[in-house]
């Protein structure tokens, strides 16, 4: 069965979809088999993926909706071919993010630089104590070398929650590759690129700590 990542935070803007595609599409390129599953109703997943079929032809990467009492069996359905499910989950936090919850192998928690963002956790931390999963917060958008950056990562570590060493910066980059369907992985040689493999390997690490 696949590893299921959920990737839930209840402050909307926060970069779950940019987390989840460039995630997806940094897993497919190491050779794993990738299922993207949108529950959020927005559905900015499910429109970057169509805009990566007109695009590519071959999406790479499996996709798949689902309200949020059906996550379970969309999980199920999807884990049988391949090797890794991401979650996207809608901006709020109530019963209905419970079985996204549940069914994660590794949550993650995106919170951009501002003590805002990293407030915004409690609900998701909380929720994901409450069903015995682990939670690592994301630090996103983050200005490299600012004061406001550290002090939020300083803040985060001493939440009940790990914080990745992976990092992803304020970059053009990611908001241009999302409206194209694909994922920074996918350019050549930059910073945005070496970012997200830093952090998919660190998440895969993770994940392997989990079996």
């Amino acid at each position: 069965m696949a590893q299921i990542i959920t990737i839930a935070q209840q402050k909307g803007g926060a970069g779950k979809t940019t987390l989840a595609v460039n995630l997806a599409v940094a897993f497919a390129a190491r050779g794993l088999r990738v299922a993207l599953l949108d529950t959020d109703p927005q559905g900015s997943l499910g429109r970057w993926f169509m805009t990566r079929r007109e695009r590519l032809g071959d999406a790479g990467v499996e996709f798949g909706t689902a309200s949020a009492w059906g996550v379970g069996y969309e999980c199920e359905k999807l884990g049988k071919n391949n090797d890794i499910v991401i979650v996207d989950t809608p901006p709020k936090v109530d019963s209905d993010l419970k079985p996204a919850l549940r069914e994660a192998d590794l949550i993650l928690v995106p919170v951009g630089s501002s003590h805002v963002d990293l407030w915004a956790t409690d609900g998701v931390i909380d929720l994901a104590v409450r069903v015995g999963k682990r939670c690592v917060i994301v630090l996103n958008r983050v200005k490299s070398g600012t004061r406001l950056a550290e002090e939020v990562a300083g803040a985060a570590a001493e939440i009940s929650a790990h914080v990745a060493q992976g990092r992803l910066g304020q970059r053009v980059a990611f908001a241009e590759t999302l409206g194209q369907g694909l994922g920074v992985s996918e350019l050549g040689k930059s910073p945005a690129k070496a970012e997200v493999s830093d952090l998919a390997d660190e998440v895969l690490g993770l994940l392997t700590e989990n079996d």
